[in-house]
């Protein structure tokens, strides 16, 4: 019976991408590829759009249908001869050839990591509380599948609708629903697809990049395929090497590291067998740095991970643009103007972070791309515009760069329409501010985060700046840069900046380097952004979420762009040395380049997916099953309440906090907390509305307002029958909840029991569900 959801779900996949087949030719005809790797991300921001308007109404059954019949009406319109369709005939249209053997690799590709990270969850499925947000994400899930409309009910806030950016959530709802698979089926399967869809992408498009300038797409591919999935930061790698240097220096060289990063020296000085999966993600001071392979073996169906495959799917689209001839203007206009607000507008309610991340990608696609980008709206203004300047380089240059930066705001003030409904009901406010110089990160964090990446860069663009000159001021800035670094408390300018400046040179001055590096200098505008900004919010510390959710993003972009690059310095086209002998060593010292960063990027892989199927053997796809092994007693009060469960069901149980307003005696912190089985389990397993849930809350709805509810619910559950009466009352409660959570809480001031108006309905040996009579 594990394999009815899988096949199900995997058929559904393959008549998803079937469908938005087509529509990807249309979108990416310039490519090599016809971005057939991005069918099934094209065909599921179609069924998001049409589920998300129509679901406002009607969600259900009624929004996944409309979804599905719009995609196919789409289809059809993209993939039918429509004169024939005047005639009553049906014909595939003859624009919509594409390379067979490109198609049958996607296919392979999204295979293969669909069934490994099937794998991966098979063997720890739990949607357990502990080290994530298993809990919301599941919740959410939940919320959504028995939601009549849009937005779902908060399910840690009774009464007001999710404040959190759900659209990937609801992408796995119209897919669960569509496929007939349950909640705790859908989850792991849809964190499956998301990391399939994902690793196929970057294997599409940087194959695409690659073959278009004449290198091999299969081996661009499947670098980024192993780069955007598979590899880690230098951590452990580097922490291998370590105990292989002699005392005192490897001492020495753990306590310099140890001083400006978030391990011990001990932590430095350990062996494989004290290897923990989590600590590569913890790295820099104050902040977590998280790559795919982490994320998706720590198995969160969280925002910022499903948000990657639409990230680039807007890269692609960027790349299909700047592959557009000048002369094709409809095409490029419908680009700026149509697709990616539209894809703009899914991201906000997907992954708000990336949503900038995006239209930044279409500025520096405008920037650099071939076609002047004023002629996206007439072939006549930049005539004139050139005529007004002169032949200054410097004018044209800093016109270009302000018209991209117009258009680019154009398009993404319409991505903001298209998505008010769900940023006027957005959360708690939030300011930007910038970073003192104490939050900024260290250059040797830095460099175990990011290493692999610059090294591959700074070869790429070396290598291909061509000219001696070039090369020797490439230095001399790396030097500067370093010592005014070092001088000001700024070692990401020593990191990022030469991959900025070299990087928009080398595009503007036609050095034998394409899109790969717009995507470099993407990822380094976002690593400098925010060592200077940071946004303030109740999600984390400092800037500590800002770093956690751009950092995936970064990784997505330069693993992405890895793919071109190193197989561009395995082929060296540029390396036209006058001496034969020359060019072979450079030719081999590429070779010894990527099979470094191949090796030093696989540790952490090779050590934590191990360690991942040494410590867990289970063999089932449901995400819930656990409960029933770790937590019998109350599991079955879940189950009870989950099969009785409405869309007006609300329920009373403790808040999932430590702390109790207004506590006059007592131990602190408070029982349940956040992070713990005990913390709204019947609420995130369910998705039926607690009256005041996870302490998450106060980042959706501020500190005030989180904090009166578990004022009025602790009152509720031992003040007064007036107080209990008051809460019901407001919140229309029919069941209250008193378990384990609730007695550490309460203790012997619980007093539910003698509540009038009240009688039991459900009991266990560890959770009494009382109903309460309206």
């Amino acid at each position: 019976m594990e394999l009815v959801p899988l096949v199900l779900w995997l058929l559904l996949y393959a008549l998803l991408a079937g469908a938005g087949l087509s529509l990807a030719l249309r979108l990416f005809a310039p490519l090599p590829t016809r971005g057939v790797g991005f069918a099934l991300p094209v065909a599921l921001v179609v069924l998001t759009t049409v589920g998300y308007w129509v679901g406002h109404l009607a969600f259900g059954v009624v929004a996944p249908v409309v979804g599905l019949l719009v995609l196919l009406a789409l289809s059809a319109l993209a993939g039918l001869d429509r004169d024939a369709l005047r005639e009553r005939r049906v014909e595939p249209a003859a624009d919509l050839d594409f390379d067979r053997s490109a198609a049958v690799d996607t296919v392979a590709v999204f295979l293969v990591a669909f069934a490994f990270l099937v794998l991966v969850r098979a063997a720890d499925p739990a949607v357990h509380a502990g080290g994530g947000e298993k809990f919301l994400d599941f919740g959410l899930l939940k919320s959504l599948m028995m939601s009549p409309t849009l937005p779902p009910e908060d399910m840690w806030f009774a009464g007001e609708p999710v404040r959190y950016y759900y659209g990937g959530h609801l992408t796995t709802a119209l897919v669960a629903k569509l496929a007939g698979v349950a909640p705790a089926y859908a989850y792991n399967l849809s964190l499956a697809g998301f990391y399939a869809m994902l690793v196929t992408a970057a294997f599409d498009l940087a194959g695409s990049v690659a073959a278009a300038r004449g290198g091999s797409r299969r081996t661009a591919g499947l670098f980024a395929a192993f780069f955007v999935g598979f590899a880690s930061n230098l951590v452990t790698a580097s922490r291998l090497v370590l105990l292989a240097v002699p005392d005192p220096l490897r001492t020495q060289i753990a306590t310099a590291l140890a001083e400006q990063s978030r391990y011990s020296v001990a932590d430095f000085l350990a062996g494989p067998s004290s290897f923990s999966y989590w600590s590569a993600s913890r790295v820099i001071p104050g902040t977590i740095n998280e790559f795919p392979l982490f994320a998706w073996l720590n198995g969160d169906l969280h925002a910022h991970m499903m948000g990657t495959v639409f990230l680039l799917l807007g890269a692609a689209l960027c790349y299909s643009y700047y592959r557009t001839p000048a002369t094709n203007r409809r095409r490029r206009w419908a680009l700026v103007f149509l697709v990616l607000p539209l894809l703009g507008s899914v991201q906000t309610y997907t992954d708000t972070w990336s949503f900038p991340s995006i239209f930044g990608l279409l500025f520096l696609t405008l920037t650099f791309a071939p076609a002047d980008p004023l002629t996206v709206f007439s072939e006549s203004i930049p005539r004139r515009l050139r005529g007004s300047i002169g032949d200054s380089w410097l004018g044209g240059e800093l016109v270009r760069t302000l018209s991209a930066l117009v258009i680019t705001a154009s398009a993404g003030g319409l991505a903001v329409l298209l998505s008010l409904p769900f940023l006027l009901a957005a959360g708690a406010s939030r300011e930007v501010a910038f970073l003192t110089l104490e939050m900024r990160s260290p250059l040797g964090p830095l460099l175990l985060v990011h290493g692999a990446f610059l090294v591959a860069f700074a070869a790429y663009l070396y290598d291909r700046l061509g000219v001696d000159s070039s090369r020797l001021l490439l230095v001399v800035a790396l030097a500067a840069v370093g010592v005014v670094a070092a001088l000001q408390q700024f070692a990401v300018l020593f990191a990022v900046a030469p991959l900025l400046v070299f990087g928009w040179l080398a595009l503007r001055m036609d050095r034998d380097v394409g899109y790969e590096t717009v995507l470099v200098v993407a990822g380094a505008g976002l690593v400098l952004l925010v060592e200077l900004l940071y946004v303030k919010e109740q999600a984390g510390p400092g800037r500590m979420n800002t770093v956690f959710k751009t950092y995936m993003q970064v990784w997505v972009l330069w693993g992405t762009a890895m793919g071109a690059v190193l197989s561009g310095l395995l082929q060296s086209p540029s390396l036209a040395a006058p001496k034969l002998r020359l060019r072979a060593a450079r030719s081999v010292l590429g070779v010894v380049l990527v099979v470094a960063l191949v090796a030093s990027t696989s540790v952490y892989g090779a050590f934590a997916v191990s360690q991942h199927f040494d410590q867990h053997s289970g063999s089932t796809l449901d995400a819930t099953a656990f409960a029933t092994e770790q937590h019998p007693e109350e599991a079955k009060a879940i189950d009870w309440l989950d099969e009785r469960a409405t869309a007006e069901t609300t329920l009373l149980s403790a808040p999932a906090t430590s702390i109790y307003p207004d506590a006059q005696n007592g131990s602190y912190p408070y029982p349940p907390g956040m992070y713990s089985w005990d913390s709204s389990p019947a609420a995130s397993l369910t998705g039926v509305p607690t009256v005041a849930g996870w302490h998450h809350e106060v980042g959706y709805r501020g500190y005030d307002a989180y904090h009166q509810r578990v004022r009025v619910v602790d009152a509720a559950y031992t003040g007064s029958t007036e107080e209990f009466q008051s809460v019901v009352s407001e919140y229309d409660v029919e069941y209250v909840w008193v378990g384990p959570a609730e007695r550490a809480r309460y203790g012997d001031t619980l007093s539910i029991s003698e509540r009038p108006g009240v009688e039991v309905a459900y009991e266990t040996e560890a959770v009494t569900v009382y109903r309460v009579d309206g």
